[in-house]
């Protein structure tokens, strides 16, 4: 335990050092950047260590290794995003420890995280998933993005969508840097093309100002974009095995 803590502290440094030198470059105050820590595939072990080296925001993406890690740190100061595709039928469990579900991407799921947010008595903070390989074509229309998400052109409708539903709160937008697609290999890009988006919901929707984006690979990126939040795992965490 005291080597992971070790190994853990030491990776959270390096993060930090990260993120305050892409500030630095950005003309940016270090406070205006979150840091998420991704601890999907992990044990509730290291989350525990996380938060008492200081970690506030953890990512899960799989409601069924993050139901029980949940509950089993339930006493930690922590709040819990949830990042993954989200079916409808694991919405009721997600609200019961999820604080910000970060994957929003359509009406039906707008719909269900509503019903369960009120039944639980709760405020579930949304962003919108904006799928930046899904982007409408020049007279198509744009489809679900390889990792899911909206097109953009959706970001409108399902902002306004969540704003009004009952239970839930617009936090703002949340990407994936695309592996296909226009932005295919352009990080620095497809970052910007989310805080053209965030600019443009903010006009309707002034509170909804998180821009979640950048992971351990490309966080320099997205904090020279402009995101609020970056969500980062393995640069934490390690290399995941798969089997752990």
């Amino acid at each position: 335990m005291t080597d992971r803590r070790t190994e853990l502290a030491a990776n959270l440094a390096r993060v930090e050092e990260r993120i305050a030198a892409a500030c630095a470059a950005a003309g940016r105050k270090r406070e205006e950047v979150t840091l998420i820590v991704v601890t999907k595939t992990y044990p509730a072990e290291d989350v525990r260590i996380l938060a008492e080296l200081g970690v506030r925001h953890v990512a899960e993406n799989r409601d069924q290794d993050a139901a029980p890690k949940a509950a089993a740190c339930s006493e930690l100061p922590l709040s819990w995003h949830f990042v993954g595709q989200l079916q409808t039928n694991k919405v009721r469990s997600v609200v019961g420890y999820a604080d910000v579900v970060q994957s929003v991407d359509r009406a039906r799921l707008v719909g269900a995280l509503s019903k369960e947010a009120v039944r639980a008595g709760r405020e579930l903070g949304c962003l919108i998933q904006v799928a930046l390989d899904a982007e409408r074509s020049a007279g198509g229309k744009g489809g679900p993005g390889e990792r899911g998400g909206a097109g953009a052109e959706e970001v409108g409708e399902l902002g306004a969508l969540v704003a009004r539903a009952p239970g839930l709160r617009l936090d703002g937008l949340m990407t994936v840097a695309p592996l296909t697609g226009p932005y295919a290999g352009r990080e620095r890009a497809a970052f910007e093309r989310l805080m053209d988006l965030s600019t443009d919901l903010r006009r309707a929707h002034p509170a909804a100002n998180m821009v979640s984006a950048g992971m351990s690979a490309d966080l320099e990126q997205a904090v020279a974009a402009g995101a609020t939040h970056v969500r980062v795992g393995t640069a934490v965490l390690g290399v995941r095995s798969g089997l752990r």
